[in-house]
Protein backbone atom coordinates (compact mmCIF):
# COMPACT_ATOMS: atom_id res chain seq x y z
CA UNK A 1 0.00 0.00 0.00
CA UNK A 2 0.98 3.22 -0.48
CA UNK A 3 1.66 5.80 1.63
CA UNK A 4 -1.55 7.87 3.44
CA UNK A 5 -0.94 11.76 2.79
CA UNK A 6 -2.94 13.94 5.38
CA UNK A 7 -3.37 17.75 5.18
CA UNK A 8 -5.74 20.47 5.71
CA UNK A 9 -8.57 21.06 2.93
CA UNK A 10 -9.11 23.70 0.10
CA UNK A 11 -11.84 25.83 -0.37
CA UNK A 12 -11.99 24.80 -4.30
CA UNK A 13 -12.21 21.30 -2.92
CA UNK A 14 -15.60 22.00 -1.14
CA UNK A 15 -17.81 20.78 -4.12
CA UNK A 16 -16.02 17.09 -4.50
CA UNK A 17 -15.51 16.97 -0.14
CA UNK A 18 -19.69 17.25 -0.65
CA UNK A 19 -19.97 14.59 -3.17
CA UNK A 20 -17.46 11.88 -0.98
CA UNK A 21 -19.77 12.76 1.64
CA UNK A 22 -22.79 11.79 -0.29
CA UNK A 23 -20.71 8.50 -1.01
CA UNK A 24 -18.59 7.43 1.55
CA UNK A 25 -20.23 9.21 4.99
CA UNK A 26 -22.68 8.12 7.24
CA UNK A 27 -25.70 10.29 7.37
CA UNK A 28 -26.26 13.71 6.29
CA UNK A 29 -26.06 17.31 8.26
CA UNK A 30 -27.58 20.28 8.30
CA UNK A 31 -24.29 22.41 7.51
CA UNK A 32 -23.43 19.66 4.61
CA UNK A 33 -23.93 22.60 1.69
CA UNK A 34 -21.30 24.74 0.17
CA UNK A 35 -21.76 27.61 2.30
CA UNK A 36 -21.43 25.15 5.86
CA UNK A 37 -18.38 23.82 4.58
CA UNK A 38 -16.92 27.19 3.61
CA UNK A 39 -17.26 28.51 6.84
CA UNK A 40 -15.58 25.82 8.27
CA UNK A 41 -12.70 25.88 6.44
CA UNK A 42 -12.36 30.43 6.65
CA UNK A 43 -13.04 29.88 10.80
CA UNK A 44 -10.55 27.48 11.42
CA UNK A 45 -8.52 26.62 7.80
CA UNK A 46 -6.84 23.14 9.62
CA UNK A 47 -10.11 22.00 11.22
CA UNK A 48 -11.22 19.60 7.66
CA UNK A 49 -8.56 17.08 7.42
CA UNK A 50 -7.97 15.06 3.84
CA UNK A 51 -6.11 11.83 3.23
CA UNK A 52 -4.96 11.18 -0.20
CA UNK A 53 -3.62 8.16 -1.77
CA UNK A 54 -1.84 8.72 -4.67
CA UNK A 55 -3.28 12.47 -4.79
CA UNK A 56 -7.00 10.35 -4.77
CA UNK A 57 -8.88 11.69 -1.54
CA UNK A 58 -9.60 8.79 0.11
CA UNK A 59 -11.01 9.84 3.46
CA UNK A 60 -11.57 12.72 6.11
CA UNK A 61 -12.24 14.06 9.71
CA UNK A 62 -13.03 17.07 11.12
CA UNK A 63 -10.97 18.03 14.04
CA UNK A 64 -12.78 20.78 15.96
CA UNK A 65 -11.32 22.62 18.69
CA UNK A 66 -12.96 25.62 20.46
CA UNK A 67 -10.81 26.14 22.71
CA UNK A 68 -12.58 23.86 25.42
CA UNK A 69 -13.57 20.92 23.97
CA UNK A 70 -11.99 18.72 21.18
CA UNK A 71 -14.64 17.64 18.84
CA UNK A 72 -14.71 15.10 16.07
CA UNK A 73 -17.26 14.83 12.98
CA UNK A 74 -17.38 13.63 9.55
CA UNK A 75 -14.49 10.62 9.54
CA UNK A 76 -15.50 9.15 6.59
CA UNK A 77 -13.50 6.94 4.31
CA UNK A 78 -14.03 6.19 0.87
CA UNK A 79 -15.61 2.30 0.90
CA UNK A 80 -13.04 0.92 -1.34
CA UNK A 81 -10.09 2.32 0.68
CA UNK A 82 -11.37 0.72 4.33
CA UNK A 83 -9.67 -1.40 6.63
CA UNK A 84 -6.24 0.24 5.25
CA UNK A 85 -5.45 2.50 7.93
CA UNK A 86 -7.04 5.72 6.57
CA UNK A 87 -9.13 6.08 9.10
CA UNK A 88 -6.38 5.61 11.90
CA UNK A 89 -4.08 8.03 10.21
CA UNK A 90 -6.80 10.81 9.85
CA UNK A 91 -7.74 10.24 13.36
CA UNK A 92 -4.13 9.87 14.67
CA UNK A 93 -3.34 13.43 12.76
CA UNK A 94 -6.70 15.08 14.32
CA UNK A 95 -5.48 13.86 17.86
CA UNK A 96 -1.67 15.18 16.76
CA UNK A 97 -4.17 18.46 16.48
CA UNK A 98 -5.67 18.66 19.47
CA UNK A 99 -2.23 17.87 21.60
CA UNK A 100 -0.56 21.10 19.58
CA UNK A 101 -4.15 23.42 20.69
CA UNK A 102 -3.81 21.88 24.31
CA UNK A 103 -6.52 19.65 24.21
CA UNK A 104 -7.50 17.36 26.70
CA UNK A 105 -10.11 15.10 26.18
CA UNK A 106 -11.48 14.34 22.17
CA UNK A 107 -14.91 13.28 21.47
CA UNK A 108 -15.98 11.66 18.16
CA UNK A 109 -19.99 12.37 16.80
CA UNK A 110 -20.99 8.86 15.72
CA UNK A 111 -24.59 7.88 14.82
CA UNK A 112 -26.27 5.33 16.33
CA UNK A 113 -27.16 3.30 13.51
CA UNK A 114 -23.73 3.25 12.07
CA UNK A 115 -22.35 0.37 13.58
CA UNK A 116 -19.19 0.53 11.16
CA UNK A 117 -18.11 4.01 12.13
CA UNK A 118 -18.75 2.57 15.94
CA UNK A 119 -16.53 -0.23 14.88
CA UNK A 120 -13.46 2.15 13.52
CA UNK A 121 -13.71 4.80 17.08
CA UNK A 122 -13.42 1.59 18.87
CA UNK A 123 -10.91 0.58 17.45
CA UNK A 124 -8.78 3.72 17.81
CA UNK A 125 -9.54 3.55 21.45
CA UNK A 126 -12.61 6.11 21.78
CA UNK A 127 -15.73 4.60 23.80
CA UNK A 128 -19.19 5.05 24.15
CA UNK A 129 -20.22 7.95 26.41
CA UNK A 130 -23.18 6.62 28.36
CA UNK A 131 -24.21 9.14 30.88
CA UNK A 132 -24.34 11.97 28.26
CA UNK A 133 -27.01 12.52 25.02
CA UNK A 134 -26.75 15.42 22.94
CA UNK A 135 -29.21 17.82 22.61
CA UNK A 136 -29.88 19.87 19.11
CA UNK A 137 -32.16 22.81 17.90
CA UNK A 138 -31.49 23.87 14.16
CA UNK A 139 -30.88 27.49 14.57
CA UNK A 140 -31.45 28.04 10.52
CA UNK A 141 -34.76 26.94 8.69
Amino acid sequence: MTDIAIRTARPDEIPALLAFWARAAEGASITDDEAGVARLIERDPQALLVAELDGVLAGTVIAGFDGWRCHLYRLAVAPELRRRGVGGALIAAAEARFAALGGRRADAMVLERNALGQGAWAGAGYRREEDWRRWVRPLAG
